[in-house]
């Protein structure tokens, strides 16, 4: 059995399978129901292992061959070209690779999953992009990996997929600071939330500008907001909001076929 997923536009090419995994279509109960993926959960390992089989499924892969890094917020990216043993995975939240049937995949719960692809080229990357992680370059890091493998910066499609939207995100003054200071015009992602000394944050936007400053020659944002759509999507934030003890993380990956 496989998993339902979402695909993007720009993606569609091919020699090319992606998807971006709802939380629909797995074997999970309660706060994890039902298509968790994410081993770092405290939900069943078997059932965490089913949920990433049918996810294999769906892109036309085996399970053993589905790559999903141990993501930690960073800006690195690393590129690979065979499946590593279970407890070597590397820490980064970048991944790219020209090896055909090795399907990359991160997690997510609402942070950005972002799926790249050059089809000429035969290269293909995932990342995942937090604020801290966009902020401090994955996605150009991610690029930059894949251009060493061959991909060309202008021939590269890219797509946001599920992510927290900026109605949904609201952030403290220290946030919009750690922005400033880094340089970024923070009047063009934030904007003045209805609580006093409070900001919302436009990750889409941001992400959207990032791809652009790491030359993407395509970029597709597919608007849905995770905290805001609990029937499709895993928060963090909805969780943490509900003082639930725990949550599932979403699944979005790509492969050469």
């Amino acid at each position: 059995m496989s998993a339902p997923l979402l695909s993007a536009e720009t993606l569609r090419a091919e020699g090319v399978a992606h998807g971006f995994f709802t939380r629909r279509g797995g074997v999970s109960a309660g706060v994890y129901a039902s298509l968790n993926g994410g081993v770092g959960s405290r939900d069943a390992p078997e059932a965490v292992l089913e949920n990433r089989a049918r996810i294999a499924a769906a892109l036309g892969v085996a399970p053993e061959r589905l790559a999903v890094p141990y993501q930690v917020h960073s800006p690195d990216a690393v590129a690979v070209a065979e499946l590593w043993a279970p407890d070597a995975r590397p820490r980064c939240d970048g991944i790219v690779t020209a090896a055909p049937g090795l399907a990359l995949g991160v997690t997510g719960a609402d942070c950005g999953m972002i799926l790249f692809a050059d089809s000429g080229a035969r290269v293909v990357g995932a990342a995942h992009a937090g604020w801290k992680g966009a902020l401090t370059g994955v996605i150009e890091a991610t690029v930059a990996a894949m251009e060493r493998l061959g991909a060309r910066r202008e021939t590269i499609a890219a797509a946001l997929g599920p992510c927290i939207a900026q109605r949904s995100y609201e952030v403290g003054p220290e946030f919009v600071a750690a922005f400033a200071e880094a340089g970024e015009d923070t009047r063009r992602f934030f904007v003045a939330s209805r609580r006093m000394g409070r900001s919302m944050f436009d990750l889409n936007g941001y992400i959207a500008e990032r791809a652009a400053r790491a030359g993407v020659g395509r970029f597709e944002d597919l608007g849905l907001d995770t905290y805001a759509d609990e029937d499709r999507f895993f928060s963090y934030r909805r969780t943490t909001h509900r003082k639930e003890h725990d949550y599932g993380r979403l699944v979005s990956a790509i492969v050469l076929t």
